[in-house]
């Protein structure tokens, strides 16, 4: 079983900048896919972006060129570092991990951004 612990979450302006965390209780590279997903009050759970283990990313269409998501192998972390945030990215941020058939979940991290 892969635990998977967040952090960097907080308040932030508009516009400001955070960078998430997400330590992994094994080394990610047997990893196949780690990600971030965001969900906001009254929505479902979405996906912001993923990291395969070798390095190809996607993210989705409202935060690309915003946020970038990356790995450490040596510390067994990804991180999403978010830039120019809005309003609307204000969410509960999960990580994410999937190795083979089966998906593990972090526990969340709030983000909060005021306009």
């Amino acid at each position: 079983q892969v635990q998977l612990v967040e952090s960097g979450g907080g308040l932030v302006q508009a516009g400001g900048s955070l960078r998430l965390s997400c330590e992994a209780s094994e080394r990610i590279f047997y990893i196949n896919v780690m990600g971030w997903y965001r969900q906001a009050p009254g929505n479902q759970r979405e996906l912001v972006a993923t990291i395969g283990r070798f390095g190809t990313t996607n993210y989705s269409g409202s935060v690309k060129g915003r946020f970038t998501i990356s790995s450490d192998a040596t510390k067994n972390t990804v991180y999403l570092q978010m830039n120019s945030l809005m309003p609307e990215d204000t969410a509960v941020y999960y990580c994410n991990a999937v190795r083979g058939a089966y998906n593990y979940w972090g526990q969340g991290t709030q983000v909060t951004v005021s306009s």
